[in-house]
């Protein structure tokens, strides 16, 4: 028989010693600072989160800034935004980069603000002297009217929905050339100085008969323009009609409410719509933002249109990987997981939680591999839940979210296995990494403790966590055969395809960022 306590020694020496303390105080590995800019990046949406405040973020993420060089916040900007599919972040990025870089600013601009909102953001940030300067200086000043420049005038009317600032803050800022007298008709609209009302583009001019009173077609602008006047049924119908993926997964209660769904053809065009593969590519919707259209959308949005939802959800799925071999996914259903995914945000707190992320991954890699064992865990792996492969992954979704709610033991479900003399090949996390219940004193952490004694078993097995909110530490201890990643949107599933696949080595989520051409 085996010498227990020897075999647990020599596993010991061969977990790398812990160097931090997370936010309960337990041991942990802190990040690089590559490693956690990287993971701001794709997480950080600048809310308070559960254990820390937006402006204890603002200040790490700036911190991280100082640490790492310019050419790395560039290429982590363009991730961010291009991939990640992140807003506040990227323009924070790009804040950043216009007080420590204008060359790469130049350059990773046009990728990163790449609509009027992005631009509104980087704007309102450099403003507010969170970067270290209050104005825009005249590199941003220039890029910002290429950004003008390189966009028809229509474009720019579509453009220029929002506030604080207000497109026409930013014209007064930056006094963008009118090329031609319609666009300078439009910046005297945008400003409030005169202008020539025959010269506004055709768009703008049926924008103004139609706030008039002139019913008897919808200008095709955005949403929000139209929202604030009195519409009845038939312009609600027109919107409907052609609005775009986002907006109509956006408003599915509101085309209800006003009776769009009666009108003959419309519940079927709009089910079209939403599933429609190549609409949901373009869209670059989060996978959880499906989650909330489908749980949102109540009875009067027809049967046909929350089954789109379905059929989109699988679109926006379609990059997690087939693994050969066992796999087993350990949602984090604990408590702190009970909070914003994206944080509290007075005024637009978003109802999806760290816990709805955790269970749409696990139960769109159960999809996708249906021997996989689902293993959700707080302070002890949750039993009884059982889980059909087959079912939708909105059904096996919303069964994992609705347990759970303990502390945090992240060992807990590779303890199980171990206990089990389990086989596999793939252990797969999604959690806050917030683990305390088993904090133990030794060399490593518990779960790098256990996850030594699976490889024991299956030397060829991978560990993946992937982090749902931005801090700085991790449990596993990055190394050839762990990967921690960070992110809730699908190319987070592109990443540890490669990573389980073998297509790359240690700091493989940092080398993805840093392959980013500039």
């Amino acid at each position: 028989m085996a010498n227990k306590t020897l075999f647990k020694s020599l596993v010991g020496r061969l977990v790398p010693a812990t160097n931090a303390r997370n936010e309960h105080g337990a041991p942990a590995y802190a990040l690089t600072p590559k490693q956690a800019l990287a993971q701001y990046a794709a997480t950080g949406c600048l809310g308070a989160t559960f254990y820390a405040g937006a402006e204890e973020q603002l200040a790490k993420v700036l911190e991280l800034c100082e640490k790492v060089e310019p050419e790395f916040v560039a290429k982590t900007a363009v991730y961010a935004r291009a991939r990640g599919f992140m807003k506040d972040m990227p323009a924070l990025l790009l804040a950043v980069l216009a007080a420590k870089d204008v060359r790469l600013l130049a350059l990773v601009f046009p990728r990163v603000a790449d609509n009027g909102r992005m631009l509104r953001d980087f704007v309102q940030i450099l403003r507010s002297g969170a970067v270290g300067r209050k104005s825009l200086g005249s590199a941003p000043k220039r890029l910002v009217r290429e950004w003008f420049e390189a966009r028809g005038a229509e474009a720019v009317f579509r453009a220029s929905v929002g506030q604080e600032p207000s497109f026409a803050d930013i014209v007064k800022m930056v006094h963008p050339k009118p090329r031609d007298p319609e666009r300078e008709a439009l910046y005297g609209y945008l400003v409030g100085r005169e202008f020539d009302a025959e010269k506004l583009p055709a768009l703008v001019r049926q924008f103004e008969a139609f706030k008039a009173g002139d019913r008897e077609s919808v200008p095709d602008v955005p949403f929000q323009m139209l929202t604030a006047l009195e519409l009845g049924k038939a312009e609600w119908t027109a919107i409907a009609r052609r609005a775009p993926w986002q907006m109509t997964r956006m408003n599915l209660n509101t085309f209800a409410r006003h009776g769009v769904f009666e009108e003959p053809g419309l519940a079927e065009l709009v089910a079209r719509r939403m599933a429609n593969p190549d609409l949901v590519r373009k869209a670059r919707v989060f996978p959880y933002q499906l989650m909330v259209a489908y749980a949102s959308a109540d009875e009067r949005v027809p049967a046909a249109v929350r089954e789109a939802l379905q059929d989109a959800m699988e679109v926006a799925l379609e990059n997690v990987p087939r693994v050969e071999g066992k796999v087993y996914v350990c949602p984090d259903v604990s408590g702190s997981m009970q909070s914003p995914v994206s944080g509290h945000r007075k005024g637009s707190t978003t109802k999806v939680r760290c816990v709805d992320v955790a269970a749409l991954v696990a139960a769109a890699v159960l999809r996708r591999n249906p021997s996989a064992e689902v293993l959700p865990f707080e302070h002890d792996v949750v039993k009884g839940l059982k889980l059909n492969p087959r079912d939708s992954v909105m059904t096996n979704a919303q069964k994992l979210a609705s347990v759970g709610g303990g502390g945090t033991s992240c060992s807990a479900p590779l303890r199980l296995l171990n206990e089990r003399k389990a086989v596999g090949d793939l252990v797969l996390y999604v959690s806050d990494n917030e683990s305390w219940v088993d904090a133990v004193a030794g060399r490593g952490t518990e779960t790098m403790q256990e996850f030594e004694r699976f490889r024991a078993r299956n030397p060829r097995a991978r560990l993946v966590c992937v982090d749902v909110q931005p801090y700085q530490t991790v449990q596993a201890a990055e190394s050839p055969d762990v990967l921690n990643v960070g992110g809730f949107s699908d190319q987070v599933f592109e990443v540890v395809a490669d990573f389980v696949a073998g297509r790359g080595g240690p700091d493989h989520w940092v080398g993805v960022i840093e392959a980013v051409t500039l």
